[in-house]
């Protein structure tokens, strides 16, 4: 796509759209001369420039990457009109492209029916899960994997509800036995499984999960803000393939959220939450003097906790969807790129005498570490520190990230180092760009060295 042609076409669409409206003459409070836009844009521009560069493959830090250009077209075509998908009347077209982008992230995971909406962020979108839960099960509490984003338990408390972390296995997901201890107290309404942990991408068995919802009447909840879209890579053929028993058994939970700004390819901040039930939406269900007033049909707003939201947001993806569809052959191609790249980088890092797996990536996160004499965790941790920081100097800058991993989980990974400290940083890096594929043998080499004293 030649982005800049194509931002010309949006600009001049719109504006053909608004001639037909007629002329007028914008407010002489609003003009800014060119002069004086120069002055600001220039700073703009130049402070835009103490980012780290999310475009390129050299950076392996967080989960940050551009979004497509089609995203990019779709979302300002839109702003240039700014509808607001709060209500029908704010937002018309943008509304119906809400559904129907929403009605394919259902159909991605196997829900028959459903209700659903695009939200700000996971955040958002997991307190409008939670919240559900709790008017259903009034009085009782959330289960979380002890690894899960810390949403839930910020959540929680936003709430009123109580939470219960629920220990994890070696691999960093949901004990299972664990948490059919604490269900047998009764005390939890609503389980949260995770797919795709933010730290290292673990998956919890959700498959696994469903008879314990059947055995006590619980809610469960998918948190797959991070990982959701890989559910198109489940049973594929090839290195990137997924088990698909987790993925498949996703369309049996109650409620589902995913970002589309992560592997969707969305600018931020696009979220979403999806209900199995859309009885669900007697919940949100609100009146409002001025609002609801164009049609009879469901307004966003009122199966939303949000208010205004941007019907920009909807666009983009929207737009997304008809060039690279949540399919395997879509954007399962995009996903299927990062997985393979992870785990080349895995084998890489198997076979160095510099460098040590944390555990066998997932999805597309990989956690290792630098190999230190004598193996210890305080040494670990500053060994890590150390390649972090000189990863970004120099003229061959590599851009990473670090995770804490506690003694417990460290040890049950590697019993061979010395627990001499609470825990370590360890080196991670998100791959989720897929040209990170024909760069991991650089980034490699460059940690490599990095981490050689």
């Amino acid at each position: 796509m030649d982005l800049q042609h194509w931002l010309g076409r949006a600009n001049d669409a719109i504006q053909q759209w608004a001639d037909t409206f007629g002329p007028y003459e914008q407010h002489p409070s609003l003009f800014v001369d060119d002069d004086r836009f120069a002055v600001a844009f220039e700073e703009l521009t130049g402070r835009l420039k103490e980012n780290y560069p999310f475009f390129h493959p050299r950076y392996a830090g967080q989960m940050l990457k551009p979004p497509h250009p089609a995203a990019v077209v779709g979302h300002l075509a839109t702003m240039l009109i700014n509808p607001n998908n709060h209500a029908l009347d704010g937002g018309p077209a943008t509304a119906r492209m809400e559904r129907e982008a929403v009605a394919q992230l259902a159909a991605m995971f196997g829900y028959d029916t459903h209700l659903g909406h695009l939200t700000t962020s996971g955040t958002i979108a997991n307190l409008e899960a939670l919240f559900v839960a709790r008017e259903l099960h009034p009085g009782r509490g959330i289960a979380y994997s002890a690894d899960a984003h810390y949403t839930h338990g910020r959540m929680c408390h936003v709430l009123g509800m109580k939470g219960y972390p629920v220990p994890t296995d070696d691999r960093g997901r949901i004990s299972i036995d664990a948490l059919e201890g604490i269900l047998r107290t009764g005390e939890v309404g609503t389980v949260v499984l995770t797919a795709g942990t933010t730290g290292l991408g673990a998956v919890d068995p959700v498959h696994s999960a469903l008879a314990l919802r059947d055995r006590y009447g619980v809610r469960l909840h998918v948190d797959a803000a991070y990982g959701g879209f890989f559910t198109l890579l489940a049973g594929a053929d090839g290195p990137e393939g997924l088990p698909a028993e987790p993925w498949r058994a996703i369309a049996r939970c109650d409620s589902i959220v995913v970002d589309p700004h992560k592997h969707g390819l969305q600018p931020y901040g696009c979220g979403a939450v999806l209900f199995r039930d859309p009885e669900v939406g007697r919940f949100y269900l609100h009146d409002s003097p001025y609002t609801y007033f164009t049609s009879s049909e469901l307004h966003l707003g009122e199966i939303s906790l949000e208010c205004s939201r941007a019907g920009a947001s909807a666009a983009a993806l929207w737009l997304t969807f008809q060039v690279l569809p949540p399919t395997p052959d879509g954007l399962g191609r995009v996903l299927g790129a990062g997985r393979r790249a992870a785990l080349h980088w895995a084998d890489l890092i198997t076979a160095s005498d510099a460098l040590e797996l944390y555990q066998r990536p997932e999805l597309d996160i990989v956690g290792y570490f630098p190999s230190v004499e004598p193996a210890t965790l305080s040494g670990v941790d500053a060994a890590s520190a150390r390649v972090l920081a000189d990863g970004m100097a120099g003229g061959d800058p590599v851009f990473l990230s670090t995770l804490k991993a506690g003694r417990d989980a460290f040890t049950a990974r590697h019993p061979e180092v010395i627990a001499d400290a609470e825990g370590a940083r360890i080196l991670r890096s998100v791959l989720m760009k897929p040209e990170s594929e024909d760069h991991v043998q650089r980034l490699h080499d460059r940690v490599a060295r990095l981490a050689r004293p």
